[in-house]
């Protein structure tokens, strides 16, 4: 079967008017092409329609603190449990997802949510616009595909999960993050790993759009850790761990 991109050069659709098509989502299943016939608009619908067989998908996008990041919601579960962080193409081999999107030009990280997918991108002055059509053309080749979002043996794990070994202010750490906090973190395309708690400082990790944004410091501090805080007076502060901080303690 033909991918979007091969059936868009099989009609001769120009680079330029692709990018236009699908700067704010476009639907399955088929392809309308403009009428030639006689008293009908030759214009170009507004609304395209894409096809694919037996499926219908609508992709839409959403904006994150992060300009740098977009949220890419394809209208299915993406995870059924937990997220996933891929810096880059290289951690990317137990996802065939994140694997075919490292392939589009200007790609820097690909975030995995329960419902949702944030992309970021390489360089701030590449516009979106140059990026979303191929985006949104693999997204779409590959959930009609039947593959894994994620290779079954490399399931994210919960870092938030109960343990016998937490104590009660662990515990409810543990639990202010799972259902608190983290839902907010994730409406933003990224999300809040637990990482430790130790002499009054809670340890977390952000991912997704938070790892690069310009408001991360304000959201761990002013926000996160006012919560905690408010909640756990045994929290002093809130401390940000760091991809090369993690790599280093392995």
């Amino acid at each position: 079967m033909a991918t979007y991109r091969q059936v868009g050069r099989l009609l001769g659709i120009s680079a330029r008017l692709s990018r236009l098509l699908a700067v704010s989502g476009f639907q399955s299943t088929g392809l309308h092409l403009p009428s030639h016939t006689t008293g009908v608009s030759n214009r170009w619908p507004s609304n395209p329609i894409w096809i694919v067989p037996g499926r219908t998908m609508f992709v839409q996008t959403q904006d994150t603190p992060n300009p740098n990041s977009m949220k890419f919601l394809p209208g299915r579960t993406v995870l059924e449990t937990g997220t996933m962080n891929f810096a880059g193409p290289r951690e990317a081999h137990c996802s065939p997802l994140a694997r075919q999107l490292f392939r589009i030009d200007g790609v820097k990280s690909v975030f995995l949510g329960p419902d949702f997918i944030t992309i970021t991108k390489a360089d701030p002055n590449l516009e979106w616009k140059v990026i979303k059509p191929d985006v949104f053309a693999t997204i779409m080749d590959f959930f009609t595909s039947g593959l894994p979002v994620v290779n079954e043996d490399s399931q994210p794990s919960p870092d938030t999960a109960p343990s016998d070994d937490d104590d009660e202010v662990v515990a409810m750490i543990k639990e202010l993050l799972e259902t608190r906090i983290r839902p907010t973190v994730q409406e933003d395309g990224g999300d809040v790993l637990y990482r430790g708690f130790e002499d009054g400082i809670v340890k977390l990790k952000l991912q997704g759009s938070c790892t690069s944004c310009p408001s991360s410091i304000v959201t761990l501090k002013s926000g996160i850790q006012n919560m905690l805080q408010f909640y756990v007076p045994e929290v002093e502060s809130v401390e940000q761990v760091k991809e090369e901080e993690e790599a280093a303690q392995v």
